[in-house]
């Protein structure tokens, strides 16, 4: 029942503030907003006016934490941590769907982790899947889909499904 409350409350808060311009100040406030149903959530957490949050009861977020426009976060047991930029357009979703009667329709949804390591940087267009793992200050470049958990901190990860590709 509380799921269902903070998707509501979701809803309720980028409905009242999405006409505001995405200025620090507001962003700011839209995210201090979200933080009141959120797991946790550090200081200056900014989140732009397009972005969707839902399932804020397992989100948990760290400081100076910025989402940009357009961007989803969907699903339970997401931590992001200290000071991550995730870029425009992109996806968060613990989430995954499995086939029952040749359909992935009414198949039983398969749940994972998300965990963004502090200082992390996830470019424009990308899609983190449950289960992954982008370790601290790593960068998972433009359009790249992360499906899987790395652990080797300072590097880029890129492609479709992502793979390491240098140190940094």
């Amino acid at each position: 029942m509380i799921i269902k409350i903070s998707i509501l409350y979701s809803w309720f808060v980028r409905m009242v503030t999405i006409m505001l311009p995405n200025i620090p100040i507001f962003m700011r406030f839209r995210g201090f907003l979200y933080s009141l149903m959120m797991k946790d959530c550090g200081k200056n957490f900014q989140v732009s006016s397009s972005t969707v949050i839902n399932s804020l009861t397992k989100l948990s977020v760290g400081k100076n934490v910025y989402i940009g426009p357009n961007t989803i976060v969907i699903g339970q047991d997401i931590e992001i941590n200290d000071e991550v930029l995730i870029g425009p357009s992109s996806l968060l979703s613990t989430g995954n769907h499995t086939m029952k009667n040749d359909s992935f329709r009414f198949g039983p949804p398969k749940r994972g982790q998300i965990i963004i390591g502090r200082g992390a940087w996830i470019a424009g267009n990308c899609s983190v899947v449950s289960g992954a793992i982008l370790p601290a200050a790593s960068v998972l470049a433009a359009g790249s889909v992360l499906n899987k958990a790395y652990m080797e901190s300072h590097s880029m990860y890129a492609g479709v499904p992502a793979k390491y590709i240098k140190k940094l």
